[in-house]
């Protein structure tokens, strides 16, 4: 494919069924595990199946929800699934576990870790945690294994829960947690809901940014939560971390590369069920330490420069 012709292509959105063939078909399965039906994993996935069901037809494209990062790498694993979302420090410790099994096919937004509190209540600052009932995230998320890591860098007990977005939601309006954490792309839309018509407040984690770099890698990096994200909320620092999109390295390579060309130039259709979408950039996308890049998706990169 032209170069001229791909620029046109990822401007004006999904052209896959006018595009000039590649040759070798992408064919077989493809099921993409994602997350809880309130936050992005599980909208961007569902929205990646539907374009690999109108453009790639060899595919049988379905989603898998999930408690997420840990657990989606478990499955790719146990072949229980064929691609999947996960956080640049879940990954990076599969690897170290599991090594030259796993590949990535983009580097495709930033988590921001939020904690959670009612507005009115006496937590202000992390460091009141101390002692509260505190929903670190449902057991298989990357959201629990990064709770854990922020925890223990500050040196906070807590009573501990372990609940997923949606259960972490009500039970913050019930009042049996006082808080809870969560990771995701901005604008959470289980949050969102929540702000509406509860008053929440955002904890500052500023202060845990550099003990999370120092004890487990530089996956983790300060980020600002505007304050138009959710009502009533002012602009907060919270922990961003990359997500990547994951597949075996034993998968095909016709298969690989056609999802990497859904995701760029199916970006606006994507943008529209998430804006998190519309952050794939094609230069920050091939970032993905530790992990390889797919060569299927080496070769569709490459292409681009062609």
């Amino acid at each position: 494919m032209r170069r001229r012709a791909l620029l046109a292509t990822l401007a004006s959105g999904p052209l896959l069924a006018a595009c000039e063939s590649d040759g070798d078909e992408a064919t077989g399965t493809l099921r993409i595990a994602t997350g809880s039906p309130g936050a992005v994993y599980y909208r961007y996935g569902t929205a990646i199946a539907e374009l690999a069901r109108r453009y790639l037809p060899g595919v049988r494209a379905s989603v898998l929800s999930t408690a997420a990062s840990q657990i989606n790498v478990d499955y790719l694993l146990e072949n229980t699934a064929d691609v999947a979302f996960t956080q640049a420090d879940i990954a990076a410790g599969n690897e170290a576990n599991h090594p030259r099994q796993l590949a990535a096919l983009a580097r495709l937004y930033d988590d921001y870790i939020h904690v959670v509190v009612a507005a009115g209540g006496s937590i202000a600052s992390f460091d009141d945690l101390r002692g509260h009932r505190v929903s670190v995230g449902a057991q298989g998320s990357g959201t629990a294994i990064t709770a854990d890591r922020v925890l223990r860098v500050m040196s906070v007990t807590v009573e501990r829960a372990q609940l997923g977005l949606n259960d972490s939601v009500k039970a913050l309006r019930a009042g049996r947690i006082d808080a809870f954490f969560f990771s995701g792309g901005l604008p959470v839309s289980a949050i969102g809901d929540l702000a509406k018509e509860f008053p929440i407040r955002l904890l500052n984690l500023a202060d845990s940014v550099q003990p999370l770099r120092h004890a487990y890698g530089n996956y983790y990096a300060e980020r600002v939560v505007p304050s138009s994200t959710y009502a009533g909320i002012n602009a907060t620092v919270a922990i961003g971390i990359a997500n990547y999109l994951v597949v075996r390295l034993s998968m095909s390579e016709p298969l690989a590369y056609g999802v990497t060309r859904l995701l760029f130039e199916g970006r606006d259709d994507l943008a529209k069920t998430h804006q998190a979408a519309a952050r794939l950039n094609i230069r920050s996308a091939i970032s993905t330490p530790p992990l390889p890049l797919h060569p299927g998706a080496i070769r569709y990169y490459r292409a681009q420069k062609a």
